[in-house]
């Protein structure tokens, strides 16, 4: 039997990979130790997520809470699968801008090393398969804030005419700009995606990704937009918005999109390929215009604080263009937009995000 071997299986996209693969036929390996309930508290924990998955899915899917950074034990695990391994899906990742200053050492293990790691294994054991990375538009930096952008009522919007106008492409540099320390991590891994694809001719493949989102979200302050948007509206939390008066713009992708595209290159593989994959132009949003789609969900309004300052690195308008990937895989198609999302994320949690929750 092929087996799929997701690390960050309880995650929103670890978890959308695991179900999606199981589905599949394929036998999955996950590997999760809730580290996201380290980065960000008890409301982050992945424990949920890791029990209904093996509720669910039964012998189907085998779970082992080891560390990526644990190089011994990855290594002993890949062993007992060796080539049986088909694809790899590596979502594991510290993925917070904020937290990663706290803690630099530990980002860079997790991020960077923890993806070496893997790649290594990959390599020694399963060569064959296809190696998938969750990456991200923060490789860029701040590079997008460059754009010439408009300010519009409810959002910012670049230049129309401006050949990004349908979305940034790949072809961004990612050089002298500012990537705050996580940003920095992930490039670092990125690059290092690439080059084992490149040097050794894996079958690889780096998804920078925009906002992605879903309802298996474990949604904080520092993680997760759309989730938290609706989590904050659901239990009255008062939303803290950073900076650019509440217009930065997002695009979103629901985990299922993403796992759908997963599949696309699983299927046809490719060496030390690079995607943006993102909402694009079908799937975006402004914070203000999230929150009105949150109110009108709920009837509830939203309890904001605005505070001046925008976080270090953080861009002002993120719209990625997905045209790369529909030309290598023209079968993907996306499902999901804003609307749909926050509507899917509401019904999943509206007996569980209460106010005193």
């Amino acid at each position: 039997m092929s087996v799929a071997l997701v690390t960050g299986s309880g995650g929103l996209i670890g978890s959308e990979a695991v179900r999606h693969f199981a589905g599949l036929g394929l036998d999955v390996v996950g590997i999760d130790n809730d580290m996201r309930q380290e980065f960000f508290g008890a409301e982050a924990s992945t424990a949920w997520n890791v029990r209904r998955l093996t509720d669910e899915l039964g012998p189907a899917y085998a779970h082992h809470s080891l560390d990526i950074r644990d190089r011994d034990t990855l290594g002993k695990l890949f062993a007992r699968y060796g080539r049986d391994i088909a694809v790899v899906i590596h979502t594991a990742a510290q993925p917070s801008h904020d937290w990663a200053v706290r803690d630099p050492f530990t980002d860079f293990d997790v991020n960077a090393v923890g993806t070496l790691n893997i790649l290594q294994n990959v390599r020694e054991h399963c060569i064959e398969a296809a190696l998938i990375h969750c990456s991200t538009n923060k490789v860029y930096g701040d590079r997008p804030n460059s754009l010439p952008l408009v300010e519009q009522e409810t959002r910012w919007e670049i230049t129309p005419g401006h050949p990004y106008e349908q979305g940034i492409r790949e072809d961004m540099s990612i050089d002298a700009c500012l990537h705050s320390v996580f940003g920095a991590s992930k490039v670092a891994a990125d690059v290092m995606v690439q080059e084992y694809g490149r040097y050794f001719d894996m079958r690889t493949a780096c998804f920078r990704g925009g906002t992605l989102t879903g309802p298996a979200h474990s949604a904080t302050e520092l993680h997760g937009f759309l989730g938290y948007v609706m989590r904050a509206n659901m239990e009255r939390r008062t939303y803290k918005i950073f900076g650019y008066q509440g217009k930065q713009v997002r695009d979103a992708i629901h985990s299922s999109d993403v796992v759908s595209a997963f599949e696309a290159f699983f299927r046809a593989p490719r060496s030390a390929a690079v995607y943006n994959l993102g909402g694009g132009r079908h799937s975006n949003t402004s914070n203000r215009e999230a929150f009105a789609l949150a109110e009108q969900i709920t009837g509830q309004e939203m309890i904001t604080e605005y505070v001046d300052a925008n976080r270090i690195g953080d861009h002002k308008w993120w719209i990625g263009s997905n045209e790369a990937f529909q030309a290598d895989y023209p079968e993907w198609k996306q499902v999901y937009d804003v609307p749909m999302i926050m509507q899917e994320i509401y019904q999943a949690n509206v007996d569980k995000w209460v106010p005193g929750a």
